[in-house]
């Protein structure tokens, strides 16, 4: 089997490298599963840099969703979803399959892609704060993956987000989409929104954290919530103190491995038991830019992490 390592933290397209090892025969209980689709996610690379949150012991192998089937064992020739944080960038993968998700035939992207960025944002629009139809949302980094299930779960429940993104080159994309309105960040975005919308936010979700963050903060209503989901300025989250003292600005983080920590296995198949069906009916989707291989991997993260791509790249380690 082939898979991606790293042995030390640093560029992703210099540390990652393929090695081709053994096939392990299954323990007892065991099934081994081919591995047809891994997205590379920004948390990925950014894990890979050593600039993550958490830090995997090294030799590591990245890759914290995928889609396979499973080739031997229990369930043999079953569509199934890889263990979170697995370590998917892989050929194959052997494990217990009560840690896999079944899920039905369809599109290979967008089904392995289903993992991580849309039960975040289903989360981040459900954990937080009761929303209701007619009710505003502002996000940044909206032309991320999860910015764009976003808009499009905020859609079909009736919520009005605005979403802000930091190139005139996004716009389009995101509109595409389905997003109503769409802003460039800037120190002025307050003054933009209250324009635009004519209305104060009662969530705003960021990914971007630095100056972004307060002025996101600058647009709730007072008793108003921000919840941060990134870091993807590498800056500190700044806010100004009298969004905290005067308007009592709530704050919290979100992190989908700690939800997945504290629920109970009712409340993930509930939550991804609604997003596969939304998958499958072609109502929630993601673009897909480009397909790489193992082999190709260096050259794959390279390009994921440029700013002009059009949607996510994946890894296809068993070929299209």
């Amino acid at each position: 089997m082939k898979k991606v390592i790293y042995e030390a933290f640093g560029n992703p397209a210099e540390v990652l490298k393929v090695v081709e090892v053994p096939s392990e025969p299954l323990g007892a209980g065991q099934v081994r599963v081919e591995v047809l689709r891994a997205p590379i996610n920004p948390s990925d690379l950014i894990q890979v840099s050593g600039n993550y949150g958490v830090k995997p012991p090294l030799p590591a192998v990245p890759g914290n969703e995928g889609l396979g089937r499973i080739v031997e064992g229990e369930g043999t020739g079953q569509l199934v979803l890889l263990p979170a944080g697995q370590g998917t960038w892989v050929s194959e993968v052997i494990c217990d399959p009560r840690y896999l998700i079944p899920l039905p035939e369809g599109n290979l992207d967008q089904l392995s892609m289903l993992m991580v960025n849309p039960a975040t944002a289903h989360l981040l629009l459900s954990e937080f704060v009761a929303l209701s139809p007619g009710d505003w949302v502002i996000q940044s980094a909206a032309n991320s993956a999860v910015g764009g299930y976003l808009v499009q779960l905020a859609k079909e429940q009736g919520i009005n987000v605005v979403s802000v993104v930091r190139r005139e080159s996004a716009i389009q994309g995101l509109k595409d989409l389905g997003a109503d309105i769409v802003l460039i960040d800037g120190p002025d975005l307050a003054d933009k929104v209250k324009a635009a919308t004519g209305a104060k936010m009662k969530l705003a979700v960021d990914a971007v954290a630095g100056p972004t963050f307060g002025r996101l903060a600058a647009c709730l209503e007072r008793r108003g919530t921000m919840v941060n989901y990134g870091g993807m300025s590498n800056e500190p989250c700044s806010i100004d103190a009298s969004a905290l003292i005067f308007r009592n600005i709530h704050i919290h983080g979100f992190w989908l491995v700690n939800w997945f920590e504290r629920g109970d296995s009712a409340a993930r198949m509930a939550v991804y038991g609604a997003l596969t069906k939304a998958i499958a009916a072609g109502t929630l989707f993601a673009p897909v830019d480009r397909h790489f291989t193992l082999d190709q991997i260096a050259e794959a993260a390279k390009y994921s992490w440029a700013g002009e791509r059009r949607g996510k790249v994946i890894l296809t380690p068993n070929g299209i």
